[in-house]
């Protein structure tokens, strides 16, 4: 066992206002699995980047351990390449024997590593690629985000080998994962980084109690603040009156005062004017010490939705639906009946490729958003008249330019759009940039905003919550409960499945 020290470490992306890491400082053991948790675009991912050396920093990061990191980038020619030919290429001095044993941990046969690489499913590439990065000695490994885009087979799978290992950053934003697979969570809070020991619900459940008590805390420290100010107001008044009277008096109505009586009264005037200013110090003093009080906490704030009422109950019917590709192998959907009826949140759950993503684009393709010529489909799919959908897809490729201009191609209200966006925690300095320049999370989180000021009957979205953080995940949980919107949705998180969804469809 070894030690990781961060000691000093400040760093920030050239042009960027504000630096990512300011005067940061702590330790981690090398024989831990810590889960790495913080709100998109506060660091995650580069903090990794910089444990490799791939950015200049100031401060030091001193380890006796080689990093690794997860996911591998790979070129187009290893793509079409099998794993076996290309793993040394990505991780000198792996052996295949090794490779193959950790396959066998995952489930998963040894013939993987001899298929065309591009030809395997998002699961198997995941495990192939885990098992190379498992079969070295003597490392650290930095594991980011490996459950995205996996069906809810492959990441038990997942997080039953990762539960076995030890020695890791885990960077993930599935709470059953990091629950199952940690000992240990490094925090990036809002304005400082703490290292836990335990899960991410004990995390969490300790959190909450701190930031209980620090509300308490900053309550009662506001009432002695607002008790002060009356104070001292109270006596700044008395000094300003009792000032007042020192020049010229009323000798009848004041018959016991006289010239010299004066040098008294600016006696007790300057006392009082001195009780003022002790009392401001004070005040100063208290509001200095209690200053960043509240700075620390999540704050996350209420979302909102706009949704239309349609006059019909059932919005999609389908009945005995088949639906497949030109050129496949039959159809991916047999005999499938379904009815979306209003209020209803309907999750589609299933291993890849069995059609969850066909039928929201075959309903997309009624309802006239989508143009699929190359779907056959047999049966019946009807949605009601005049239907609105608000839909979300997983590819956020097609996002760039800023946040104003996307707001006029959508038709959406600017300043409504950056409200969500900073309710779901994103910094105002973002919306000068590129979305493209955005991080994952923050991409996906653009396109929630998109469709959560979007009216509509029905919400479709397909796998929205990849990339995105804990913190906006339990938000849009909230959401849903409170709003109860019709909705269709693709999630793999068994947790918000299952907190979000009125019914589950297995396909």
């Amino acid at each position: 066992m070894s030690q990781i020290s961060v000691n000093s470490l400040t760093f920030g992306y050239e042009g960027s206002f504000d630096n990512v890491f300011e005067d940061v400082s702590f330790s981690i053991d090398t024989d831990w699995k810590l889960g790495f948790i913080g709100r998109n675009g506060k660091g995650k991912t580069t903090f990794l980047n910089l444990l490799l050396g791939r950015y200049a920093y100031t401060g030091s990061i001193s380890a006796s351990t080689r990093f690794e990191y997860f996911p591998y980038a790979l070129t187009q020619r290893q793509m079409k390449l099998p794993a076996a030919e290309f793993a040394d290429e990505i991780k000198p001095g792996c052996e295949c024997w090794r490779i193959m044993c950790e396959l066998d941990e995952l489930g998963e046969s040894a013939d993987i590593l001899y298929r065309e690489f591009e030809k395997l499913s998002p699961g198997e590439r995941t495990k192939v690629m885990l098992a190379v990065l498992f079969s070295g000695e003597n490392e650290f490994l930095l594991i980011d985000e490996p459950t995205n885009h996996l069906d809810g087979e492959a990441r038990m799978k997942v997080r039953e080998y990762l539960g076995r290992k030890k020695g890791f950053i885990l960077v993930s934003h599935d709470r059953g994962l990091l629950d199952e697979c940690t000992d240990h969570v490094l925090v990036l809070s809002r304005k400082s980084i703490e290292v836990q020991s335990g899960c991410f619900s004990s995390w969490w459940e300790n959190k909450q109690r701190r930031d209980s008590f620090a509300l308490a805390q900053n309550e009662k420290h506001r009432k002695e603040i607002r008790k002060l100010h009356q104070a001292a107001k109270r006596t700044a008044d008395w000094a300003d009156k009792s000032e007042r009277t020192k020049i010229g008096f009323d000798p009848v109505k004041e018959h016991d005062r006289c010239i010299s009586s004066r040098s008294f009264i600016g006696a007790k005037t300057k006392k009082m004017q001195s009780r003022v200013k002790q009392m401001e110090k004070r005040i100063d003093r208290e509001i200095a010490q209690k200053e960043g009080l509240l700075d620390d906490l999540e704050k996350t704030c209420d979302l909102r939705l706009v949704q239309l009422e349609h006059y019909k109950s059932t919005l999609v019917d389908i009945r005995d639906l088949s639906l497949g590709y030109m050129g496949g192998d039959g159809f991916v959907i047999t005999g499938l009946n379904l009815q979306i009826k209003k209020g209803e949140r309907i999750a589609l759950h299933g291993e890849n490729g069995c059609g969850k993503s066909t039928l929201i684009k075959a309903i997309l393709q009624k309802c006239g958003l989508q143009d699929m010529p190359t779907l056959l489909q047999e049966g019946m799919l009807d949605t009601a008249p005049n239907l609105t959908v608000s839909y979300i897809s997983q590819d956020t490729s097609h996002l760039s330019g800023d946040v104003y201009s996307f707001c006029e191609t959508r038709g959406l209200d600017r300043s409504m759009f950056c409200s969500m966006l900073r309710r779901l925690g994103l910094e105002r300095v973002q919306f000068e940039k590129d979305i493209s320049d955005f991080s994952q999370g923050q991409k996906k989180k653009v396109l929630l905003a998109s469709s959560l000021l979007t009216p509509a009957h029905l919400y479709i979205w397909d796998e929205p919550l990849n990339y995105i953080d804990i913190f906006s995940r339990m938000q849009i949980e909230n959401l849903l409960a409170e709003y109860q919107p019709t909705m269709l949705f693709v999630e793999h998180d068994a947790v918000f499945r299952e907190k979000a969804a009125t019914q589950v469809v297995r396909l």
